[in-house]
C-alpha cells in the first residue's frame, strides 16, 4: 500500500478512481437543475447542491456499475437521479426540522423561505423521475421510485415516533431505513441492474447498500453520545437536546426502572430539560450498557455489508467498498 493509500479515506480513494464519471454526474446535475422560467429554482438548488458533501450516494451507483463491468452512459443518469432524490429530501427535511444550518451553512429555508424549499424540493423530485426513465429500464424505475416512497414513509413515521417513549427498536429501524438506508440500497442495486448482472448479485448489491446505510446511521447516532466533538464537528448530546429517540436512548428506556422512566418522560416527551440532565442521560446509557450494545449493532450491520460483497466480482472497487464499510465503524472505535 502506497503513502497515498495510507493517508486517504476509502471514499476519497473511490472518488479519485471515479473522477471522470463523477464530473459527468456533476455536469448533468447542474444542467438539469436549471429552470428557464423560475430563477428562484436555480438559486435554491445551486445553494444546496453546491454545499459540498461527499456525493457518496451517486458514487455508490457509479462504483457498482463499474465493478459489474458496465460501459454504457446510463449509470451517470442514475447517479444524478440518486443525488436529486437525496437533495430534494434534504430541502424538505430542513423545513420539517426547522433547521437553520446544514454542513455549516445557512439552510435554504432560512435564506429564502419554507415555501421555496418545499417547491424546489418537488421540482428536484420531478427532475429525478425524468432522469430515471432515460435508460428505458422498468426495473430501474421500480427500484428508484420505490426508494422515493420509502424515504417519504420513513419521514412520516419519524414524525409520529419522535418523542414517544413507546418507540421500539423495530420502529427505529424502519425510520432509519427510510432516512438513510433506502437510498444507499437503491443506489447500489441500480448499478447492478443497469449492468445486467444475475439476480443473486443484484440482491447482494441491495443488501450491501441497505446494511451500509443502517450501519452509517447507527454510527451517527452513537457519535452524538460517545463521539469526539472536535472530530465530528457536532456538540455531544445534540440529539438528546432535540429530544430525538436514537438507538442508545431507546435501549436505555427499554431497560429503565420507574424512576429512570420518569426522567426520560420529563426530558424527552415533555421537553423539560435542566442543567445536568445530559450528564444523567449519558450515565444511564452507560449503566445499562446501551452505548456498547449500539456499537455492537453498528459492527454487525457493517459486517453484513462486507459479507454481501463476497457474492460480487473480484475487483479493486469491491475492495474499496469493503474498506468503506470498515471506515463507517472506524469512527466509533
Amino acid at each position: 500500500m502506497g503513502l497515498d493509500d495510507a493517508v486517504t479515506k476509502p471514499h476519497e480513494r473511490l472518488a479519485a478512481l471515479l473522477t471522470e464519471e463523477m464530473a459527468q454526474v456533476d455536469l448533468l446535475i447542474r444542467e438539469r437543475m436549471r429552470s428557464e422560467y423560475a430563477p428562484r429554482i436555480d438559486e435554491v438548488a445551486a445553494h444546496i447542491v453546491g454545499a459540498g458533501g461527499k456525493r457518496l450516494r451517486p458514487m455508490l451507483t457509479i462504483a457498482a456499475a463499474r465493478m459489474c463491468g458496465y460501459d454504457g452512459p446510463y449509470h451517470v443518469y442514475l447517479a444524478a437521479t440518486v443525488e436529486f432524490i437525496h437533495t430534494a429530501t434534504l430541502l424538505h427535511d430542513d423545513v420539517v426540522d426547522e433547521s437553520g444550518q446544514r454542513r455549516g451553512r445557512p439552510t435554504a429555508n432560512l435564506l429564502w423561505d419554507n415555501k421555496s424549499s418545499v417547491l424546489v424540493g418537488d421540482y428536484l423530485f420531478a427532475r429525478s423521475f425524468q432522469l430515471m426513465v432515460a435508460p428505458g429500464n422498468l426495473r430501474v424505475l421500480d427500484i428508484l421510485s420505490n426508494a422515493a416512497a420509502v424515504i417519504a414513509e420513513g419521514e412520516v413515521l419519524q414524525l409520529t415516533a419522535a418523542r414517544d417513549l413507546k418507540t421500539t427498536e423495530d420502529i427505529y429501524l424502519k425510520v432509519i431505513r427510510g432516512k438513510t438506508a433506502a437510498l444507499f440500497a437503491a443506489a447500489t442495486e441500480v448499478g447492478g441492474v443497469i449492468a445486467g448482472m444475475p439476480e443473486e448479485q443484484v440482491r447482494a448489491l441491495h443488501t450491501y447498500g441497505d446494511a451500509l446505510g443502517v450501519g452509517f446511521q447507527i454510527v451517527d447516532d452513537l457519535l452524538d453520545v460517545a463521539g469526539d466533538a472536535k472530530a465530528t464537528g457536532k456538540n455531544i448530546g445534540d440529539d438528546f437536546r432535540e429530544r430525538k429517540l436514537t438507538l442508545p436512548i431507546i435501549k436505555t428506556v427499554a431497560a429503565a426502572d420507574d424512576e429512570e422512566r420518569a426522567f426520560w418522560k420529563r426530558t424527552i416527551e415533555k421537553g423539560d430539560q435542566r442543567d445536568g440532565d445530559l450528564d444523567h442521560a449519558l450515565m444511564l446509557m452507560d449503566k445499562h450498557g446501551a452505548i456498547e450494545a449500539t456499537r455492537a449493532e453498528a459492527m454487525a450491520w457493517t459486517a453484513r455489508a462486507k459479507q454481501a460483497l463476497t457474492h460480487l466480482p473480484d475487483h479493486e472497487i469491491r475492495d474499496m467498498l469493503t474498506d468503506l464499510a470498515d471506515y463507517v465503524v472506524a469512527r466509533i472505535n
